[in-house]
């Protein structure tokens, strides 16, 4: 007589078989199922206890975090609030005061206000740092200090700010933020269209279609299409966007992953609005992810000519999971490939230097694009046309994280007023002014050399090493030490560039910076002057 099952074992077990079979991973699940019980053992343990109160949330929240900081960046955990801020990332609309502003653990810093909107209303201004909103310091609230100028329409917030030293308030009434994907276009002379397209969000294909479409009805003959500073956004919305210039039926993606229902083809799926119009697509350093889904597409279908500086390099794909309590794991699945079959990923996080940083990579392999011309992989988009004001390198990007340029343009926008952008010039002292200005700060940076110089000191072959090897490696830190910071010279024209950007918007705001670029940016300038040219860019492209 056979035995049957107790009911209650019945129902576990049929769970342990569903899910052995729905993930495939059935030589994990031992593992898995023991590290989650030893994991849950030692939180409750810890909860119990612990000398002092804990919050379990917070504690849960931090080990989930941690966990996931070993694999890439990318890959994330979303409480409820997170969660509702990719939505809001998304969809490009919440309900707040209008400014982009940046956390500290002691204050919060208004890095852009918005033009018209609440904030630039209550008289806020860029570098201004909030200490205090309503009753809260920011010092003492230990998440997110950002989330609490949000709010409903037309309610009513007071921050405690201070500027240039002195301590100031201002009540600022909330309302209904739009987040435009296309903050500007413009034409750039009679026959050239300008699109800023700064982020890939819901409304990102429509906004770029209408603009492409105004400016065709203005006269327009070619076009520029402003990608720099793109962090990317909605696949989606690339794909679409590449569709108003290519046909339909055009391969404009792939995505491979270990999973089988990831591995997919993106093709153009609508009729597009122009095939032919000449198109330069500008990029920078910080142009990532969906910004390099359409400018590496266009580059390998030889449908525009990229100018500018090497893409940042973001060549995974994420999505987000769905988990309970309202939570999600927003998490790495696939990595795509432009139609030529290369990948752009920069930085390989599976296979980390000493120090755990993630390692660069530099072998670039070769593909062809629809024409026969060679692109690289593995490092971004490279442009077809460089442009060295936008280019990048230690001393810039140290001068950029340590908000030095961010600073200096605060404190010369309270020396200086310019009435109308016509007006504005920056003086010829400016770059020796901001060099003093750094000088005076507690500014440093490390060169690549350096860190390879000071892990051969670390990592010396007593075999071969000696006090005299020492002493020359030494003085060859020093002379390193001395000569990085002339290269305020040599990168002139791409800090006063950085400068310049900062300043503009300081006086008038994002849209007068895009107004000023027009006339006088470097890459704008470069490639109005290419598209002015049929034969050139059309050698470009072959």
């Amino acid at each position: 007589m056979k035995r049957l099952l107790k009911p209650k074992l019945i129902l576990p077990l049929l769970a342990l078989t569903v899910f052995l079979t729905a993930t495939g991973f059935k030589s994990d699940f031992f593992e898995i199922a023991k590290q989650v019980e030893i994991f849950t053992t030692l939180f409750k343990e810890l909860n119990m206890n612990y000398v002092d109160e804990t919050n379990p949330a917070a504690l849960m929240d931090t080990a989930i975090k941690s966990m996931l900081d070993d694999l890439d960046p990318y890959t994330q955990f979303l409480n409820e609030q997170d969660v509702e801020a990719f939505k809001i990332s998304n969809a490009g609309e919440y309900s707040g005061i209008g400014a982009l502003v940046r956390s500290y653990k002691d204050k919060l810093v208004i890095v852009e206000p918005y033009k018209d909107y609440p904030a630039d209303k209550a008289g806020l201004k860029a570098g201004d740092e909030i200490i205090k909103i309503g009753d809260i310091a920011v010092a003492d609230f230990k998440d997110d200090a950002g989330e609490l100028l949000k709010g409903a329409d037309n309610s009513k917030v007071s921050v405690t700010y201070k500027r240039q030293g002195q301590t100031g308030t201002a009540v600022i009434e909330r309302e209904s933020i739009d987040i435009d994907a296309v903050p500007f276009y413009q034409m750039a002379d009679e026959r050239t269209g300008y699109i800023v397209l700064s982020r890939f969000n819901a409304k990102a294909s429509e906004q770029t279609q209408k603009a492409l479409e105004d400016l065709k009805e203005q006269g327009a003959e070619r076009l520029i299409l402003d990608l720099r500073d793109n962090p990317g956004g909605l696949l989606s919305e690339a794909i679409n966007i590449t569709n108003l210039f290519v046909p339909k039926g055009e391969l404009i993606v792939t995505t491979k992953s270990k999973v089988k229902k990831f591995n997919q083809e993106y093709k153009t799926r609508k009729q597009p609005v122009d095939t032919e119009i000449p198109l330069v697509v500008l990029i920078n350093g910080r142009s990532a992810s969906a910004s390099e889904i359409v400018s590496g597409g266009l580059q390998d279908l030889d449908r525009a000519v990229v100018m500018g500086a090497r893409s940042f390099g973001k060549g995974l794909v994420q999505r987000p999971l769905k988990l309970t309590y309202g939570t999600q794991l927003k998490v790495t699945i696939s990595r795509y490939y432009t139609p030529s079959g290369r990948c752009i990923q920069s930085l390989d996080y599976w296979n980390r230097d000493d120090q755990g940083n993630a390692v660069r990579n530099s072998d670039y392999r070769e593909f062809k694009t629809k024409n026969g011309r060679v692109v690289t992989d593995g490092g971004g988009v490279a442009p077809d046309i460089a442009v060295r004001e936008l280019g990048s390198n230690d001393l810039i990007t140290a001068l950029q994280e340590n908000q030095l340029i961010f600073d200096y343009a605060t404190a010369y926008s309270y020396r200086n007023s310019y009435a109308d952008i016509s007006e504005f010039e920056l003086p010829p002292e400016t770059l020796n002014d901001f060099r003093e200005f750094v000088g005076k700060s507690d500014f440093s940076f490390e060169t690549e050399t350096e860190k390879k110089l000071k892990e051969a000191l670390t990592l010396r072959d007593e075999v071969v090493f000696n006090e005299a090897i020492e002493s020359d490696f030494k003085s060859l830190l020093a002379k390193v030490e001395k000569q990085k910071f002339k290269a305020f010279d040599s990168n002139a024209s791409e800090i006063e560039k950085l400068l310049e950007d900062e300043i503009v918007k300081r006086y008038f705001y994002r849209e007068g910076l895009y107004a000023y670029y027009l006339d006088h940016d470097p890459s704008i300038l470069a490639a109005r002057e290419l598209l002015g040219n049929t034969a050139k860019y059309r050698e470009t492209l072959q």
